[in-house]
């Protein structure tokens, strides 16, 4: 990834993230995992991080509340995790509606205030310069009506 003339993109999967028990002591040990996955790609890549985007994301959300069992199930939304060098600033993107019970969806999952391929189409776009028409057809088919969101990547 570091070499010059290299891969530009690279896809990884974590598995084990599917809990539905006991998942605080889970998760505490996945996201430890994906932690020391990004600090050795950080690491791995020296200055090349400067110039690097990260995103890790679930394809399914969790419900927002505790199961009988000390989990949660299969829900709407998610959390998508941006990281890197390549990135202006930090922070919440999107809308956080909150976890309070009116906010919910369908009173039961986190609301989905933010469609993921919007996030992908943007950091594709400023990212790796793919084309606005090939993102709305090829790589997202069918979703010209989802706009990037943009300013994500330094210039």
């Amino acid at each position: 990834l570091k070499a010059p003339g290299g891969p530009q993109l690279a896809a990884v999967s974590l598995d084990g993230f599917d809990t539905h028990a006991n998942q605080g002591p889970q998760l505490a040990l996945r996201l430890t995992s994906l932690d020391a996955l990004v600090d050795g790609l950080q690491t791995g890549l020296g200055p090349v991080w400067n110039d690097t985007v990260v995103l890790a994301v679930t394809e399914f959300g969790r419900t927002a509340r505790v199961n009988g069992t000390a989990g949660t199930d299969h829900g709407t939304a998610s959390t998508a995790l941006v990281m890197g060098g390549a990135l202006k600033g930090g922070g919440i993107l999107g809308d956080w509606p909150t976890l309070k019970r009116q906010a919910l969806f369908e009173d039961r999952d986190l609301y989905p205030a933010l469609d993921l391929r919007a996030l992908q189409k943007g950091l594709l776009a400023e990212h790796l310069g793919v084309d606005t028409r090939a993102l709305d057809t090829l790589v997202f088919p069918e979703s010209g009506g989802v706009k990037a969101m943009t300013g994500l990547v330094r210039a």
